[in-house]
């Protein structure tokens, strides 16, 4: 009953978190360091994130179907390439590439090494300033519409930099998309988008760790802690593509920086093991 209500806790954390430029895995290895849990595991923040990745595709079924569909299409027949659609799919794809291939490659590295809170405090702080700085100097007179096959790598390889916990898939992908100038809602939109193939295919990837010693709560709790964090997700996208549409990304800018240098501080101090 303890590890359920952990991992209801956690699935909520990741809920909320996931779809800010905040860093949801930071989150999952920082709070419960804090509580004084011990770190779920990679496995355990993996397959919780396949959650959230539901409430993606339900949220955007209409424009993943129509997408998804029509690139198909375009593999067969001439009138349907070059579409937005058709280039969004082949987007995507190349997008997704250099996170697939440096998450396969470094898998041992981000199980480990990059799961030091050392690491997770510095790069909150560090990601927050880049985030801050395209928010302020990128311009926003390109939409979704716009995006080009170099956009579509730029953002993949930014994406790839949230291997590490504390970077933020979305936070670098938005950076990035901010930086090329694209508007707050083109940047967030496609950033949601881009993250679907590497969030499943790393959830699926780690089922098998699961229950195998690479995570402490099992099958039961982390099932527990999925499906809360899809329900809170979703609600959580809604509000995003709300909220940036009329704001800046500042208070995500401050509370990185907030939250990572409390993390260095409290490291520091010895009241968290690194």
């Amino acid at each position: 009953m303890v590890d359920l209500l952990k991992a209801v806790v956690l699935g909520t954390l990741q809920g909320l978190t996931e779809f800010l430029p905040i860093s949801s895995s930071a989150h999952l290895r920082i709070f419960p360091e804090l509580f004084g849990w011990g770190d779920p595991g990679a496995a355990f923040t993996a397959v919780v994130q396949l959650g959230t990745e539901v409430a993606v595709l339900l949220y955007f079924r209409h424009d993943i179907w129509r997408i998804a569909s029509t690139w198909l299409r375009s593999l067969f027949r001439a009138e349907y390439r070059g579409t937005l659609d058709a280039r969004m799919g082949w987007f995507i794809i190349v997008g997704s590439v250099p996170i697939v291939v440096l998450g396969v490659l470094l898998k041992d590295v981000i199980e480990s090494d990059f799961r030091n809170l050392w690491v997770i405090g510095t790069t909150l702080v560090v990601l927050g300033v880049v985030l801050g700085v395209a928010d302020r100097v990128g311009r926003t007179d390109r939409t979704i519409k716009q995006l080009r096959l170099r956009d579509a790598v730029l953002m993949g390889l930014a994406q790839a930099a949230a291997l590490v916990p504390g970077v933020s898939r979305s936070g670098a992908t938005i950076s990035m998309g901010r930086f090329l100038g694209f508007d707050r809602e083109a940047a967030t939109r496609f950033a949601f988008l881009l993250a679907i193939p590497a969030v499943v295919g790393a959830g699926l990837f780690t089922l098998p760790d699961i229950g195998a010693g690479d995570n402490d709560y099992g099958w039961g709790p982390t099932i527990a802690a999925t499906v809360v964090s899809f329900l809170v997700g979703y609600a959580a996208i809604a509000w995003l593509l709300r909220y940036v549409s009329t704001h800046s990304y500042l208070p995500f800018v401050l509370y990185r920086i907030g939250l990572g240098s409390l993390t260095l501080a409290l490291v520091a101090g010895g009241v968290l093991q690194a």
